[in-house]
């Protein structure tokens, strides 16, 4: 598949409706980052951040038995001078903040082991799922690194700095059904439902009012860092932007009509 005249190596975009899935295609690498990744990945975001783009949600899959082992170890050691805090500033880190920029809505469905950066990745994407059998493992430790691409960002926000600190310093895995309990997966599902519950929840998001979908992450990113009054005002100024769609008149109509509402994402 090409994405304005560049093909894609490591991954698929496809829709479905209103839904846009990328799905990682390495499977005989288990889907770890290589830098082919990047270009990819950056690519379908700039992609579906258009203005003419119609996808109102986005989902992550993967094909094989994992989701994706984190960096490619092989290819990084293949460099003659590695300097890993300029490929983090390069490569990884845009890759997340644009991530988190996307305009839409962002799910991630987990099938098998999620390590490393791309468990990064994965903590940057609005809503997280996974099947019994999946794994999160923050890797880094077991080769002597520390977590990057946001993973001490995320992480304790997500968890608390205690589960955090175990996680990371200890580089054990972390089977599913504790990740749910955790916090870092909402929803734990069969393995031959993943995808289709994946697609019902991106489905589900994608009638919703986009915006107001993006402003509550913007909210939630930065509740962590507010004071009460920060944050007081913070939603006051998204609300005042929420008021101003054309999305809040549908849904006050709706209400006034006693039907459902039809967002269109404006």
């Amino acid at each position: 598949m090409t994405i304005s005249g560049k093909a894609l190596q490591t991954m698929k975009l496809t829709y479905e409706g209103s839904v846009a899935i990328v799905t990682l295609s390495r499977p005989e690498a288990m889907n770890a980052i290589n830098s082919h990744f990047f270009d990819d990945f950056q690519s379908i975001l700039t992609e579906l951040s258009r203005d003419d783009n119609s996808a109102r949600a986005l989902l992550i899959v993967a094909e094989g038995k994992g989701f994706c082992a984190g960096a490619d170890l092989k290819g990084q050691l293949s460099e003659k001078a590695l300097n890993l805090g300029e490929i983090l500033r390069e490569k990884y880190n845009p890759l997340i903040k644009n991530l988190k920029k996307l305009p839409i809505p962002t799910i991630a469905a987990i099938n098998g082991a999620v390590a490393g950066a791309g468990m990064s990745l994965v903590c940057a994407c609005d809503i997280i799922i996974a099947e019994k059998q999946a794994y999160f493992l923050q890797a880094f430790i077991n080769i002597a690194l520390i977590p990057d691409a946001g993973s001490t960002y995320f992480l304790p926000r997500m968890i608390g700095r205690a589960r955090a600190s175990a996680m990371m310093m200890l580089g054990e895995k972390l089977p599913a059904e504790k990740a749910l309990e955790y916090g870092i997966i909402s929803k734990l599902v069969e393995k031959d439902d993943l995808l289709s519950e994946g697609m019902a929840l991106a489905q589900k998001l994608a009638t919703l009012p986009t915006q107001a979908l993006f402003s509550i992450r913007g909210l939630l990113d930065s509740s962590e860092q507010n004071t009460l009054d920060q944050q007081l005002e913070a939603e006051a100024v998204a609300q005042q932007a929420a008021a101003g769609t054309k999305d809040f008149m549908e849904g006050v109509a709706a209400f006034l009509e006693k039907r459902r509402p039809v967002f269109k994402g404006k």
